[in-house]
């Protein structure tokens, strides 16, 4: 009996001490994250005001790149990735000083017109800001490393209004195939924390409940497997493209100068002769798919090479918001091409569908197509989602994720090293040609069955 009584006095302080911590990390994300999202509303809307703004993106980019280096070089490329690679390196240590270099390199690269995302800065942010709380309390790294998710869920949640799917794809973004249920509740907790101070800071956010959706046939679940097919394929590309871009500039353009001065001036050839739409943060083309409206058939092309471009000589942000607009755009040109009246719906199903396989976080995406677009999509945006991520294979916009799983048996992998150290699926030289590999694929199924 005493023993029973210990245990549970023991696991009811464990829950008061990580409500207690995580809903700080909550208001420090949301106090952090207002401040971050206030700043880049007000910078956009200032220089917005003149038309030619992106032909200044050179100098962004070289200001943005050098701010970083000088300052606090744990602040270069995409947040997220930093903040995973420090989960897995350094046990969550992130020194303070990223948070502000962050926000500004950031807010001065997509007021200038670079293509990126604003979750990697707010998850880079809350991450920097839950560490240098777990060394103001001198925590040790168990616990440092716990606030440090909590700080990604939180970033995650405050940015785009969702607080059940941000503290998902904390826990979930980490390692493929595998969830941190350890850090499950704190980050709930967190997550919601962070949002509620946001909002009630006036932070306001797009949600857009879906009306027209596919009646549920076996042709509709055909066609929105396709569709994650699709957007699995399109998330491929994406991956391979940012690979493609840090490797070209790194090896062609030595300096940052460079780097920041070619990057600009494709990124301004882009704007005058594709689009000024593919600069930036492009959310009016993502709310213009939620509302059914066909967009340009290479939107979904242009905006990866734009987002690649961007990071790849020097530019800070995140990619999650490009990967919306990637996926919203790559879902609007399925629906143009086989279901227009699905436009909408099918455009907010890429979008999260994308998302799923280029960071892998199906279940993360899936709660988020319930948070933004309402319960009735659920079911196509779970399906679209686990598909993208099978077709994706073993790859991740985020190379610090560590592979914990075999999405095919018949394409075994070594687990438990990151993604960007492993060459796809490691498999015998037989099972490497197609032939081979489908084969063995029907083989295990028929042995299975019997």
């Amino acid at each position: 009996m005493q023993r029973k009584l210990i245990e549970e006095i023991t696991l009811l302080a464990s829950v008061v001490k990580w409500t207690t911590y995580a809903a700080i990390v909550g208001v420090l994300v949301g106090c952090g994250t207002t401040v971050f999202l206030t700043t880049l509303t007000w910078t956009s809307s200032q220089v917005g005001r003149y038309p030619w703004y992106y032909y200044f993106l050179p100098m962004t980019f070289a200001v943005s790149s050098f701010l970083v280096a000088w300052l606090a070089p744990e602040a270069a490329g995409h947040g997220t990735e930093k903040v995973i690679e420090a989960v897995h390196k350094r046990m969550g240590r992130i020194p303070f000083k990223v948070v502000p270099v962050k926000l500004l390199a950031t807010v001065i690269t997509l007021a200038g017109g670079g293509s990126a995302g604003k979750e990697g800065p707010c998850a880079q942010i809350g991450a920097g800001l839950a560490s240098s709380f777990a060394s103001l309390l001198r925590l040790d790294d168990v616990d440092r490393r716990k606030l440090v998710i909590c700080g990604i869920s939180a970033g995650f949640a405050t940015v785009f209004g969702t607080p059940v799917a941000g503290a998902l794809f904390g826990v979930e973004v980490l390692v493929l195939g595998q969830m941190f249920y350890d850090v499950l509740f704190p980050s709930f907790v967190a997550g919601i924390v962070g949002y509620h101070v946001a909002t009630n800071l006036g932070v306001q956010y797009a949600h857009s409940p879906i009306c027209v959706l596919p009646h549920m046939t076996g042709w509709s679940m055909a066609e929105i497997i396709l569709l994650g097919a699709w957007c699995g394929l399109i998330a491929l590309f994406f991956i391979e493209m940012m690979k493609l871009s840090h490797r070209s500039f790194d090896r062609f353009f030595k300096g940052r100068l460079l780097k920041a001065v070619v990057g600009g001036g494709v990124l301004v050839l882009i704007a005058v002769f594709a689009s000024p739409a593919y600069l930036g943060l492009g959310l009016d083309t993502i709310d213009a798919g939620w509302k059914g409206t066909v967009l340009p058939t290479g939107a979904f092309f242009w905006k990866s090479i734009a987002t690649s471009i961007t990071l790849g000589c020097g530019g800070s942000g995140g990619v999650v918001t490009p990967i919306f607009f990637i996926g919203t755009a790559a879902g609007n040109l399925f629906a143009h091409l086989f279901n227009p009246q699905y436009i909408a719906s099918y455009s907010a199903i890429g979008m999260v569908a994308l998302l799923a396989g280029a960071a892998n976080t199906p279940i993360a995406a899936s709660v988020m197509a319930i948070e933004l677009f309402g319960p009735a999509l659920a079911p196509y945006a779970a399906v679209a989602c686990m598909v993208s991520f099978l077709v994706v294979g073993y790859r991740s916009i985020y190379p610090s994720q560590v592979l914990g799983m075999q999405k095919s048996a018949s394409l075994p992998v070594i687990t438990g090293k990151p993604v960007g150290e492993s060459d796809a699926a490691v498999v015998s030289l037989r099972e490497k040609s197609l032939i081979g590999i489908i084969t063995k694929l029907f083989r295990s199924r028929n042995l299975k069955d019997k």
